[in-house]
């Protein structure tokens, strides 16, 4: 099929194909949201180099991430050139229109990933982003208590937060900011604003970057903030089975309103009625001269200890909890399974686990993710904690690659 969009001709392949069966949504129902929701979705993604974050086989399979825009795209999609700090460099799509939108959902992508940066200035990112993920056991109330807290930092820095559900457990809150300051001053930010939120919020909210340390807490992520780091811009379609959306709110809804209530049918609805509640965020940019002061006054961060090198020692960080790894998997279906097998096998040691203790964690590999089952012990008696055994299943997503 091919569409006339702001006099841009886009075609969609099979145009029909069902991308969620419980909603029975087709692709081009999701291209038709995106063109509805463009106003919206353009104000988080468009202008910013892209991740092209591919579901080629559905929702149901893993997605891969294609740095490179295709070589074939059509003259509406404008590129920007990035460098890494791995020392390569990628030629990314940058969507300036709704016409780029379906574009992008033609090539399987559900959400959008862009880079905090504009295409125009590459190195001085204009958005700080504050994502809030629970850790498990976490209920929404307590996100919601870490996101009033954190907006008070904020505030207190000369800084206004925008906070839009993350489309999964958490929530982001997106900080305009001025193209003033390199990633490493931004993400310098980041790490003061989540330590001074912990600091307010004891045991709601944790800075620890380890995810055996932070217990049953809202981790306040600041390396979203990292050069290389994107994360789903607001209107995103997520591959959840009820076709959920990352939705801007106002600050006067975060209490009440809840994430699974934001579908691709219902976000339609509320764009139509209300449009968008950030459309002030490109008007609110403030400086992050608030929060680098915070950053001395706090001193630099505590380190985790490393292992000494030599006499086996491998002198990378050393974890202070009693960890053992399950598996390594290449899909999360295979880590829950490995995951379960694990349990049948201890049945003693799961009893004094909590929630969070059982940690199931999506790792970027090359060009997709796979997955890492770990349990942390720190609640076994000693005498009773299982010894590290050999993996369940040991995916090596490197296999067969080089350089």
């Amino acid at each position: 099929m091919v569409l006339d969009i702001g006099g841009h001709e886009v075609r969609v392949s099979h145009p029909g194909k069902v991308v969620f069966p419980e909603r029975g949504l087709t692709k081009l129902d999701l291209v038709n949201y995106y063109v509805s929701v463009a106003d919206g979705a353009l104000r988080g993604a468009g202008g910013r180099p892209m991740v092209l974050k591919r579901f080629v086989k559905g929702i149901g399979q893993e997605p891969f991430f294609q740095k490179r825009v295709p070589e074939n795209h059509p003259d509406f999609i404008d590129t920007a050139t990035l460098h890494y700090a791995s020392g390569t460099s990628a030629e990314e799509a940058v969507v300036r229109d709704a016409a780029g939108l379906a574009w992008v959902v033609n090539l399987g992508c559900l959400d959008l990933n862009p880079h905090p940066v504009r295409a125009e200035d590459l190195d001085r990112p204009d958005e700080l982003r504050v994502d809030l993920d629970p850790m498990p056991g976490v209920d929404w109330a307590q996100i919601v208590d870490v996101a009033m807290i954190a907006r008070e930092v904020l505030d207190d820095h000369g800084l206004v937060g925008w906070p839009k559900t993350s489309g999964s457990r958490g929530m982001h809150l997106l900080v305009r900011i001025r193209p003033e300051w390199d990633y490493r001053d931004v993400r310098l930010a980041a790490e003061s604003l989540a330590r001074e939120v912990e600091r307010r919020a004891p045991g709601l909210a944790t800075a620890r970057w380890w995810k055996e340390e932070r217990g049953e807490s809202v981790f306040v992520d600041f390396n979203q903030n990292a050069k290389d780091r994107t994360v789903a811009s607001a209107y995103s379609v997520r591959p959840l089975p009820d076709a959920r959306v990352s939705t801007p709110l106002d600050w006067g809804e975060v209490r009440t309103r809840r994430p699974e209530e934001f579908t691709v049918a219902t976000v339609l609805e509320r764009f139509a009625e209300r449009g968008d509640p950030h459309a002030g965020i490109d008007g609110a940019a403030g400086g992050l001269e608030g929060l680098l002061r915070l950053a001395e006054e706090l001193g630099p961060a505590e380190k985790a200890p490393r292992a000494p090198r030599g006499s086996g020692g491998t002198g990378r960080r050393e974890s202070r909890m009693p960890l053992i790894e399950v598996a390594r998997t290449e899909t999360k279906p295979e880590a829950i399974d490995a995951l379960e097998r694990w349990k049948g096998a201890h049945p003693e040691v799961v009893a004094h686990l909590s929630p969070a203790d059982v940690m199931v964690d999506g790792m970027r590999g090359s060009s997709s993710l796979w997955y890492r089952v770990r349990i942390n012990l720190q609640h076994v008696p000693d005498g009773e904690r299982p010894e590290q055994e050999p993996l369940l299943v040991d995916y090596d997503p490197w296999a067969g690659r080089t350089g």
